[in-house]
C-alpha cells in the first residue's frame, strides 16, 4: 500500500547548514525504508511531500512532529496512491529562494511560500509545477 503524505512546518533553525542536515539524513535513512519525495523550503518555511508504503511513511510523520528542528507541523493532505510522483528522489529539494517569483505567485497571494493558508491540493500542484519545470535538484 503507497501512500502520499504532504505536510507544511517551520524550521527553527534556517541557516544553511540546519537545511543541509535534514536533507542528508533525508538521503540516508529513506532509501532503507523506500521512502521518496521532494522537500522546498524557503522564508523559513518547508513544504515536504513523502511517498512510501503507508507504515514507513506514518511513522517517519511521528518523527517529523517530535523533530525539535521543525515547528508548526500541520498535515496538508494524506492519501492512498497508486503510483509516486516523487520516485526519482531520495528527497528532491526546492530553495525557493532561488526560484521565479512568477511560480509562487500563480499558487498564492503573495510570491512566497505560505502552504498555511493554501490547501493541500494547491500546495501539491506547486509541487508538480515545480517538478515540470525542473525547478527539483538533489536526483538520486
Amino acid at each position: 500500500m503507497l501512500v502520499r503524505l504532504l505536510y507544511a512546518s517551520r524550521a527553527v533553525d534556517t541557516s544553511a547548514g540546519a537545511i543541509e542536515a535534514i536533507l542528508t539524513q533525508s538521503r540516508q535513512y529513506n532509501p532503507t525504508c523506500g521512502i521518496t519525495g521532494i522537500l522546498c523550503y524557503g522564508g523559513g518555511i518547508f513544504l515536504q511531500a513523502i511517498e512510501g508504503g503507508r507504515m514507513a511513511i506514518n511513522e517517519l510523520y511521528g518523527h517529523i512532529q517530535r523533530d525539535a528542528r521543525h515547528k508548526d507541523v500541520v498535515l496538508l493532505q494524506y492519501e492512498e496512491i497508486s503510483e509516486r510522483r516523487f520516485s526519482g528522489w531520495t528527497m528532491g529539494q526546492v530553495n525557493l529562494l532561488k526560484l521565479n517569483q512568477s511560480i509562487l505567485l500563480k499558487y498564492s497571494e503573495k510570491p512566497e511560500l505560505d502552504p498555511y493558508s493554501a490547501s493541500g491540493k494547491v500546495s501539491f500542484a506547486l509541487l508538480e509545477e515545480l517538478m515540470a519545470t525542473a525547478s527539483i535538484i538533489g536526483r538520486s
